[in-house]
């Protein structure tokens, strides 16, 4: 890369993102130099590589990939804090771990950040299946590093690769800070770890007699690797990843490529830390976010009380009420955020407390109806702030934009309004009476609380390297400058712009 100096760096970041994201310029525009904090743009001006993508995954019959995997032993990490990292590797094989940092780095991706090893690995046992089908390693250290000073706040894999054949799977972690930022970016890593089925059938959906259980009484626990993703597509990135790939990443990848101000949590940050959700003016939540304890929900309601915006471009969010057991990396699901038969009634949901406080009194609208399905974003209040600059007018769409999982239902909230809405269907022109709402209401300090009403809205932001489209349902149509000018019109008013 050249050496640019600061100011240069994010004119020439600022110009890669509109021509890489499928932009049209005059929609949807780079954030200017002076409204950037910079670090996020100088970051990204780093040289960066493709070479974090896997280009040997491999999976077993059951998803998994004994040749190299592992976890990381905690979900989110400081500067200055030990990770440590637990791998096996099956047959015996020596292996390294290189550490990259996800972002948008000129359209690569990514930015190696560390080696480390060779070690030597060896196959460890499967742990036992636990009172509640909690499957909990107990491996030990294989390698470990402490958090360097000056590795920015991000999304982090460790690519493992076993050098005896080559194969290769990821581990995943946040790096957090602790600077007051303009966006705190959560991942909806509890959701990950609720459909990991690792080693085989023992995700929050299993109780070992139902696939799609939803009943309470299963624990599933972040002390063991994530197997490649088995639901809607063929990810094979997902291997070790859990879904951050699937509907997370084009987020990310768009946001830094524009030098927004982020900093990034992890679901259980948001319900350890009420104090730290108040250092950023806006939290996001991404793709899908299901999964929440009734500390995640109160920290984020008491945020937006005091004055924090909230954008839910997200979908089946803040549905599965969990809650931890005293290690802290384990949960078992003990209720849902919504009223019942409010939603399709899955395999026990009835078992399941279904009591205030309910997710649309939150979010604006919630799970409810088939829960499933998909759309596109119909707009219904072309006047509407968040349509300015995009010519949008009442009736327009922006094809396939909602699904797979979506929010209805809006509650009745002090000047809550509908801006997207329409039926849902479970194929092309096959309605299956569902009615998803987006919508947005204002806080009690002139902050906003937004929500898109679906897990796919990162889609239409843009399309990284090893991006894989999802169709099923209905099918998003990528980057689409339209949508995008509504999220920065989001995120500009989160900043009072």
């Amino acid at each position: 890369m050249p050496d640019f100096t600061r100011r240069e760096n994010l004119k020439h970041l600022s110009g890669l993102g509109a021509a890489i994201l499928g932009g049209g310029a005059g929609l949807a525009g780079p954030v200017r130099a002076d409204d950037a904090n910079g670090l996020i743009a100088e970051e990204n001006a780093e040289h960066g590589t493709r070479d974090w993508m896997l280009s040997r995954p491999k999976v077993d019959a059951s998803n998994r990939c004994p040749w190299i995997e592992g976890y990381c032993s905690r979900t989110s990490v400081a500067a200055g804090e030990l990770l440590t990292f637990h791998v096996s590797t099956n047959p015996a094989s020596s292996f390294v771990v290189d550490v990259y940092r996800l972002g948008f780095y000129g359209g690569d991706g990514g930015r190696l950040v560390t080696t480390l090893g060779p070690f030597q690995g060896i196959a460890h046992p499967q742990p036992a299946v636990g009172e509640k089908r909690a499957r909990i390693c107990d491996w030990p250290v294989a390698a470990s590093i402490t958090i360097p000073d000056d590795w920015l706040s991000g999304v982090y894999v460790g690519k493992l690769t076993e050098q005896k054949n080559g194969i290769q799977s990821y581990v995943i972690f946040i790096v957090r800070d602790h600077r007051k930022s303009d966006f705190l970016y959560q991942c909806s890593d509890n959701t990950w770890q609720a459909y990991n089925r690792w080693p085989s059938t023992f995700s929050l959906y299993d109780n070992g007699e139902h696939e799609w259980f939803w009943g309470g009484g299963v624990q599933v626990s972040y002390r063991r690797p994530y197997g490649k993703y088995r639901q809607i597509l063929d990810a094979p990135l997902s291997t070790g990843s859990g879904e951050f790939f699937l509907w997370e990443f084009p987020f990310v990848f768009w946001m830094e490529s524009l030098g927004y101000d982020v900093s990034y949590i992890s679901n259980i940050d948001t319900h350890r830390d009420a104090a730290g959700l108040l250092r950023g003016k806006g939290l996001l939540s991404v793709g899908h976010d299901e999964y929440w304890s009734i500390e995640m929900f109160n920290n984020v309601r008491d945020a937006i009380a005091k004055g924090v915006s909230v954008g839910f471009f997200s979908g089946n969010a803040v549905c599965g009420r969990i809650a931890f057991d005293e290690s802290g990396h384990t949960f078992e699901r003990v209720g849902v955020f919504g009223p019942p038969g409010g939603t399709a009634e899955f395999h026990l949901m009835k078992t399941l407390a279904h009591e205030r406080p309910y997710a649309n009194e939150l979010v604006g609208a919630h799970s409810t109806g088939p829960v499933t399905g998909g759309a596109d974003w119909i707009c219904t209040l072309p006047e509407h702030w968040i349509y300015d600059g995009t010519g949008m007018q009442s009736g327009d769409r922006i094809p396939g934009v909602i699904g797979w999982e979506w929010h209805g239902d809006p509650a009745d909230i002090q000047g809550l309004e509908i801006v997207a809405t329409g039926p849902t269907q479970s194929a092309p022109d096959t309605p299956n009476g569902g009615v998803y709402t987006a919508t947005i209401y204002p806080g009690p300090k002139q902050n906003v609380v937004f929500n898109a009403a679906t897990c796919w809205w990162a889609d239409g932001l843009s399309e990284p390297p090893g991006y894989v489209r999802p169709k099923v349902y209905t099918e998003p149509k990528g980057p689409d400058a339209r949508l995008q000018r509504i999220t920065r019109n989001v995120l500009d008013r989160m900043l009072g712009k």
